[in-house]
């Protein structure tokens, strides 16, 4: 069945890539807009016009909106909410919620009505600008991975530091980063959903023609990263609790670590080679360098512990290759910021506002108490391996909603369908 089209446009078209898309705590891909469907072409001779209509209506919407809104959603912008407590993410979010359940009906009991329709997105961070198929399941991927997006943005927006009313340096509350640990978990709910329930209902031809935003290593990144950052925000609330012990810190730690790792390993092989895939790339390289500058810091800090010699050497190399690789993340840093689009840094908090001064200082002050230094060669090769934690975080357990309540009496003429 001819299910896809993939269309490459060297200028214009719908694809719109923001020059700058400000501060960056959370890495947002570029979202892949819907374009228009005729469903009553599609449709007509095999549902009502009530159901069509509905269908039709739903979709608008969100073409209408995340057309309109996109440009926005990407740019950083801190004050979205409206005095009644919604905002644009929140309304868009709600639109594709209304949309999943009536979409679902297309897919059901294995109706042939999902190949009826072509459905059309433009792609972020694919060559080809848009991606065209006469599938309803890829209709249900799109849409779970721009609920994801959203609520991706949504973090970011939780985590950008605001100036405080006692004039103190920008800072992040603890409310809003208990807010986006939950954020978090549940975009990576929408993604593990995609991998584990949808991608699956994908004949093997759609999936190899799948853009490069919905293949399953980055859906799979995505996921893990957004796990990775819940646990970055967990580290920095142990910092600033009183109660949390060296080892709950390094056991956090080395989980981010591993979540990032696996983020890597996922998109490594990846043609992410234009604008927003590059960045994306860079982002979780970064990521990954930093994670690892925070488990060195506290692994040697719990070596230091130790009451021999050696232990106190693995300690000292452990905080040397932390702050190797502390360095090392603010290049990796720069040049994700540097690429296109561009960004940049939100004033520093949280976890990595603590690390960024700690760990000079006493990597300094234990290299002059041991006076045993070492060239960085020689740190990453002597640097003591990090404990290896299970990883505790899961994403949450979403579940593709029930079809709507509208589909129970349809009679459409399957027969003919």
């Amino acid at each position: 069945m001819g299910c896809f089209v993939s269309t490459l446009q060297e200028t214009g078209g719908n694809r719109r890539r923001p020059g700058n898309i400000g501060e960056v705590s959370v890495f947002v891909p570029g979202l892949r807009i819907p374009k228009p469907v005729d469903f009553s072409l599609a449709l007509g001779d095999h549902l009502s016009k009530t159901l069509v209509e509905r269908l039709s209506a739903l979709r608008t919407r969100i073409v209408v909106m995340a057309g309109q809104e996109a440009p926005t959603i990407t740019r950083t912008r801190r004050k979205t909410a409206t005095q009644h407590g919604g905002s644009t993410l929140a309304d868009l979010l709600q639109a594709l919620e209304d949309y999943f359940p009536v979409l679902l009906g297309l897919v059901k009991d294995g109706s042939t009505l999902q190949h009826k329709g072509q459905f059309i997105w433009v792609n972020q961070e694919d060559d080809a600008e848009e991606t065209a198929m006469f599938s309803a399941w890829y209709e249900v991927l799109s849409v779970l991975h721009l609920m994801a997006t959203l609520s991706l943005s949504q973090a970011n927006l939780l985590l950008l530091p605001r100036t405080s009313l006692d004039g103190y340096s920008p800072k992040v509350s603890e409310e809003s980063r208990r807010s986006s640990v939950d954020i978090f978990l549940k975009a990576a709910g929408y993604l593990d959903c995609a991998v584990r329930n949808v991608l699956p209902q994908l004949p093997a031809e759609q999936r190899r023609n799948l853009p490069v935003d919905l293949a399953e290593g980055v859906l799979r990144a995505l996921c893990l990263q957004a796990l990775g950052q819940a646990v970055d925000i967990q580290l920095g609330l142990a910092i600033d609790s009183t109660k949390a012990t060296l080892a709950v810190k390094r056991r956090l730690a080395c989980e981010m670590v591993k979540y990032w790792q696996q983020a890597q390993d996922n998109i490594m092989n990846l043609p992410l080679s234009n604008g927003w895939g590059e960045k994306h790339r860079l982002f979780v390289k970064w990521k990954y360098i930093e994670a690892k500058a925070s488990a060195y810091y506290y692994h040697g800090l719990i070596l230091d512990e130790g009451n021999t010699e050696k232990s106190h050497g693995m300690a000292v190399a452990a905080l040397q290759a932390a702050d190797e690789y502390l360095k090392e993340s603010k290049k990796a840093c720069e040049a994700f910021n540097a690429s296109i689009p561009l960004s940049r840094n939100p004033p520093l908090w949280g976890t990595m506002k603590y690390l960024a001064e700690k760990i000079p200082k006493d990597t300094s002050s234990k290299v002059r108490i041991n006076r045993d230094l070492y060239s960085y060669e020689k740190i990453m090769e002597t640097a003591p391996t990090l404990p290896d934690f299970a990883l505790a975080l899961k994403p949450d357990e979403y579940q593709l909603p029930h079809v709507d309540a509208s589909w129970d009496d349809e009679t459409y003429r399957q027969g003919t369908v």
